[in-house]
């Protein structure tokens, strides 16, 4: 699905947070299903990449495709994200877009917010308290 940093680590571990998403009234997109990634070193000790798969609706009257985005974390610390989708979100359609980054699950304080950004003009969408599933331990 274009998310080439979830290859080549260990075990992959998702979560479901469509739910307990906080959605902004200002946001230029609809935010239906949406699950976060965690992708675990190979002895399973800890993550070293997080993805976020969104499915966005478009109720505007022109097409809409993510530029970049970004993740802040509870501390303040910001993390840039590559952002791929397949093609452009129509006009008064939905399709998936999927954000991600190479960086370990426990340098970031969650919940975290998202912010996704447009290619060709102001419209953005940010989603407050998103979390990233916890990466699996190796027992004793």
């Amino acid at each position: 699905m274009g998310a080439a940093w979830m290859a080549g680590g260990g075990a992959i571990e998702s979560e479901v947070i469509s739910s307990k998403l906080k959605i902004y009234a200002a946001n230029a997109l609809q935010t239906g299903d949406a699950t976060s990634y965690s992708n675990t070193r190979r002895d399973g000790s800890r993550a070293v990449s997080v993805a976020v798969l969104l499915t966005l609706s478009n109720p505007d009257a022109e097409p809409w495709t993510a530029a970049g985005a970004s993740l802040v974390d509870s501390t303040g610390e910001q993390v840039d994200l590559a952002a791929w989708q397949a093609a452009p979100i129509p006009p008064a359609g939905q399709a998936g877009v999927v954000v991600g980054t190479q960086r370990e699950r426990g340098q970031l304080a969650c919940p975290c917010s998202l912010k996704l950004w447009e290619a060709q003009g102001p419209r953005t969408v940010t989603l407050g308290n998103v979390t990233f599933p916890d990466a699996p331990m190796e027992g004793p």
